[in-house]
């Protein structure tokens, strides 16, 4: 027995046409692989073939019925990069790229406050093994790598001085 994707089967003139239920049952099989922010599923319908006039709807209709939430999205995306050892700046750019809105960014970075400084440390731990060099020059470059991961100068000075021997 052989499988065909039937999306790879539709002809442009099909999609140029495409029928909202088309692209709100395109739609709910991407959400229902993972969340995506509004943004990155108009995109992905969009390469898709979709008609950009057709999607936004759609993408309406999703909203009301809150299937599709950047809020959620937000959320999850956000834990789920600070569980890497992501800092907030780093996960804030992130989110704005990729369509959500600066309040709803706040809110979600506000809403992890306590849990930078000890996703810091166990960053630390995992990448230096807890040791805080004692020379400038050990310093700066470990404060690079911890700024390219999106943490604060201010959190990694509550880090050195509060782990410091």
């Amino acid at each position: 027995m052989s499988w065909t994707r039937t999306s790879k089967n539709r002809s442009s003139a099909d999609r140029e046409t495409a029928e909202p239920p088309i692209i709100r049952a395109k739609a709910l099989e991407l959400l229902a692989r993972r969340e995506h922010a509004r943004l990155e599923l108009r995109q992905k319908l969009a390469q898709r073939g979709f008609p950009v006039e057709n999607i936004d709807p759609v993408l309406d209709q999703l909203t009301e019925e809150r299937l599709l939430d950047e809020s959620r999205y937000a959320e999850l995306y956000a834990c789920s990069r600070a569980d890497k050892g992501y800092g907030p700046l780093r996960i804030a750019r992130e989110l704005r790229e990729r369509g959500v809105p600066q309040e709803l960014v706040d809110r979600m970075l506000a809403e992890l406050e306590d849990e930078w400084l000890p996703k810091l440390r166990e960053f630390h731990r995992k990448r230096f093994k807890s040791l805080i060099p004692a020379d400038v020059a050990g310093r700066m470059q470990q404060t690079r790598v911890l700024c390219q991961h999106g943490f604060t100068l201010e959190q990694i000075k509550q880090l050195f001085e509060q782990d410091s021997p």
